[in-house]
């Protein structure tokens, strides 16, 4: 028996602090990339935020519901059953029982978004999912999105906020997009930051005690050393 404790004893000493980590900054800075890297590197869990928001939209727009009226959006809030998976290897979405996870990337979606998620009793909702999903994370989680350090998660361990110039964010959108135009990709996501930046409930910021990290010269796997070393800095902290 002795030898059992002992050895649960030694495992929880070497075993890594859990830490939950928040990763914040506008599209096209390498979020969620790096973030699901880091999380499969370290042994944590991950969630995009952002997909929660995209499949509230992709619900409402599939639901009759005029995303462009808050009152209606905002009664709407409460009805669809979002469900995040937080494995990084293969995060899943689902509304209401059907996967999201291809539905929520169309365009429709991504240019109605903004809308939906300035609507407090959205940003409400989706929030208290956030917390609920990361506080019954037992190893840590890393945490993606645009208010995670600021609003959703304030108490995180680790706050990050990336960065990049918005031609090399139109770059790597672009890329992610085949065939779509440079110029307008850039003017779209120029449009979502202001949408983001200016929105009363909940504005894309970073935390004053975010550490900021520029991707615009970095290559994705020098952003995920990058992060890993901070993460592992905060783990042994603790």
């Amino acid at each position: 028996m002795s030898t059992t404790v002992e050895t649960a004893s030694a495992a929880a000493r070497t075993a890594p602090a859990a830490v939950i980590v928040a990763i914040d900054g506008p599209s096209g800075t390498g979020k969620s990339s790096t973030s699901k890297a880091v999380a499969a590197q370290l042994g944590l869990s991950y969630l995009d935020t952002g997909a929660q928001y995209r499949a509230i939209t992709w619900w409402m727009l599939n639901n009759g519901i005029d995303v462009e009226d808050a009152t209606e959006v905002a009664t709407a809030a409460a009805k669809p059953v979002i469900v995040s998976g937080t494995d990084p290897a293969a995060p899943t979405i689902t509304v209401d029982g059907e996967d999201a996870s291809g539905p929520i990337r169309t365009q429709e979606v991504t240019s109605r978004v903004s809308a939906v998620s300035a609507v407090p009793e959205v940003r409400t909702r989706i929030t208290e999912l956030q917390r609920t999903i990361a506080s019954a994370a037992e190893r840590g989680i890393v945490v993606e999105g645009r208010d995670i350090g600021t609003t959703v998660l304030p108490g995180a361990d680790l706050k990050i906020f990336l960065t990049a110039s918005p031609e090399a964010r139109a770059a790597r959108r672009s890329g992610e997009l085949k065939g779509s135009d440079l110029a307008a990709t850039k003017e779209a996501l120029i449009k979502r930051d202001a949408a983001d930046s200016g929105r009363k409930t909940s504005p894309l910021a970073k935390a004053d005690d975010a550490v900021e990290v520029d991707t615009t010269e970095l290559t994705l796997q020098q952003v995920i050393e990058c992060v890993v070393t901070l993460v592992e800095e905060k783990r042994a902290a603790k």
